[in-house]
C-alpha cells in the first residue's frame, strides 16, 4: 500500500465571472490562476482598464504553500475592512491557492454600510469561487531514469502503480526516460527501481530553472 503524505494542493479548476446585484450596485467577482504577485498585479491591471468606469476593484490573491504563502487584499477604497479581507476569506475557507478574485463594484446609487459591504463582496467571492470550481494539484519531483532495454516493460509497469507521468524518452542501447514522480511516492520509487534493476538503474533528479 502507498504511504501520502501532504503532497498535494488546490487551485481553482478555472477562471470564472459572476455578477451580483444588491440594492442597484453591481458586483462582479472574477477569479484567476497566477503563480506569482506580479502576474496578479498585471491580471488586475488588465480588469481595471477593461472596467475603467467602475467604482471600486477589490481584490485579494494568495500564493503558494506554507511556510512560503504570498497573499495580499485590498478594499481600494472602500471602509476598511469590508471588502479585500472578506475576499481572502472566501480563498482561504476553500482551502485554496494560486488563485486571484477580483470583484468589480459599479455603485448603485445606495449605500449599503460596512456589514453590507462585507456580505456583498463575500458572496460576490463565493459565487466566483464555486462557478470556477476545485482541482486537485501535487507536488513533483523530475527525474531522469536510464536501465537496461529488457527492463523497460518492468519500468512502465512500476510507472503504472506509482502514478508516475512521461515527459521525454530516449531509446538507443539504453532506455533514458524523464519522469515526474509525486513527492510522496519518490522514495519508494527509487527504492523498488533500484530492485528491480538490481542496482543497475542510473536515477539522476532534474533540477528545474530558477
Amino acid at each position: 500500500m502507498l504511504i501520502r503524505r501532504k503532497d498535494f494542493y488546490y487551485t481553482i479548476a478555472q477562471g470564472a465571472q459572476a455578477e451580483i446585484k444588491i440594492k442597484g450596485s453591481r458586483f462582479i467577482g472574477e477569479t484567476h490562476l497566477v503563480k506569482s504577485g506580479e502576474e496578479a498585479l498585471v491580471e488586475l491591471e488588465t480588469i481595471r482598464k477593461r472596467e475603467y468606469d467602475a467604482t471600486h476593484h477589490c481584490s485579494a490573491w494568495k500564493i503558494g504553500l506554507a511556510p512560503a504563502v504570498d497573499f495580499k487584499y485590498s478594499d481600494d477604497g472602500e471602509p476598511n475592512g469590508t471588502a479585500g479581507r472578506p475576499i481572502y476569506d472566501s480563498i482561504c475557507g476553500r482551502d485554496l491557492t494560486d488563485v486571484l478574485v477580483v470583484v468589480t463594484r459599479y455603485f448603485g446609487g445606495t449605500k449599503l454600510g460596512t456589514g453590507g459591504l462585507v456580505r456583498a463582496y463575500a458572496e460576490a467571492a463565493a459565487q466566483v469561487l464555486d462557478k470556477s470550481g476545485r482541482k486537485e494539484c501535487f507536488l513533483t519531483r523530475k527525474l531522469r531514469v536510464t536501465i537496461e532495454f529488457p527492463l523497460y516493460d518492468q519500468l512502465i509497469r512500476l510507472m503504472q502503480r506509482f502514478e508516475v507521468i512521461q515527459h521525454n524518452a530516449d531509446f538507443s542501447d539504453k532506455v533514458s526516460l524523464e519522469l515526474e514522480v509525486r513527492l510522496s511516492y519518490v522514495d519508494r520509487f527509487r527504492s523498488d527501481l533500484i530492485q528491480l534493476s538490481a542496482g543497475k538503474a542510473v536515477i539522476e533528479q532534474i533540477q528545474e530553472p530558477d
